[in-house]
């Protein structure tokens, strides 16, 4: 009889999770961000999450956990019941980059979380205010020279300004980083000239630049755009440098179950499998379509560690 009973649980063991997947989810599930209301993450994930309860069944609700810098969104994520009905979209600095910023993280990038899929690549471009009356990235770069002291520049990431630091390094350029606040603060700066340079997402600045009030000089983190067709990336002016990396991914905590991992990953390829969806919440916003398999995201994130290694080291920067 024991023997009978434990076959059986052995049985039931097996069977048991594919059956719970085929039936998720059977109520909403949530859906943590590293932004605040309004952040590119939160206003993505509504869209998403509207595409998804049509295929789902079920809503998924946004929860805003930002500050730390994408940390404590992360930690919240990781520390979530591993059942299927929390997941996170969060970007790449907390993923791969801030393990070489901070001393001590709150949570583990590496087995804290599983990837689900990579949505997109945000778009970055370095920008000019128009009055500038520059074209091109030596331009700015001799403008910089015949100015010394006194041009400034803001973007969000230290990725970023590792950019601007190497330029200013290898081609003797003269310019300073200012704080970032947001991406409104921001933008209202480089037009309003205090800032005149920046590095920052394509949404933000897309129509500034459309409008003329602002000189789209180069593509930071090679990858193109059909919005700028004519803008070069930094590598075609020949920086040399590890690309950052500006992704934004869904995770779940450690533990998901596979079937539920892959379920989500199927239902989100099959959204952006709709052109219409794409080309309206993605690339019309400046961002490039990232789709892969949980593994082919693992991957990625493993060779983004490594190149992030290599440019928090070149930026100097002691971990807080």
């Amino acid at each position: 009889m024991k023997r009978i009973l434990a076959g059986a649980a052995l049985i039931a063991a097996l069977f048991a999770t594919p059956v719970a997947a085929d039936d998720y989810p059977t109520r909403p599930i949530r859906v943590f961000t590293t932004s605040s209301a309004g952040g590119i993450s939160d206003i993505f994930m509504r869209v998403l999450g509207e595409a998804m309860r049509a295929r789902l069944g079920q809503p998924l609700i946004v929860e805003n956990h930002p500050g730390g810098a994408g940390n404590i969104g992360a930690r919240s994520c990781a520390e979530a019941q591993p059942d299927g009905y929390t997941i996170c979209i969060i970007n790449a600095d907390p993923m791969i980059y801030n393990q070489f910023l901070f001393k001590k993280l709150p949570f583990d990038p590496d087995k804290g979380l599983t990837p689900i899929v990579n949505l997109f690549h945000l778009i970055q471009v370095l920008v000019v205010n128009a009055d500038l009356k520059v074209k091109t990235v030596d331009d700015l770069i001799a403008v910089s020279k015949q100015k010394p002291g006194t041009l400034s520049y803001l973007t969000a990431s230290l990725p970023l300004a590792v950019y601007m630091e190497s330029l200013k390094r290898d081609k003797g350029a003269d310019w300073v980083r200012v704080p970032f606040k947001g991406g409104g603060e921001a933008t209202n700066a480089i037009l309003g000239g205090s800032t005149p340079i920046g590095l920052i997402g394509l949404g933000n600045v897309i129509s500034q630049i459309n409008a003329g009030k602002m000189t789209a000089l180069a593509l930071v983190n090679n990858r193109r755009t059909p919005l700028l067709p004519n803008v070069p990336t930094l590598a075609d002016i020949g920086y040399q440098g590890a690309p950052s990396q500006t992704w934004y991914g869904l995770f779940a905590p450690a533990g998901t179950p596979k079937p539920v991992i892959d379920k989500l990953n199927a239902e989100v390829t099959r959204v952006f499998a709709d052109k219409e969806f794409v080309d309206k919440y993605v690339i019309n916003r400046g961002q490039v379509p990232a789709i892969d398999t949980p593994e082919q995201f693992a991957k990625e994130i493993v060779a983004d560690r490594a190149a992030a290694k290599d440019v928090v080291k070149q930026s100097g920067l002691e971990p807080q």
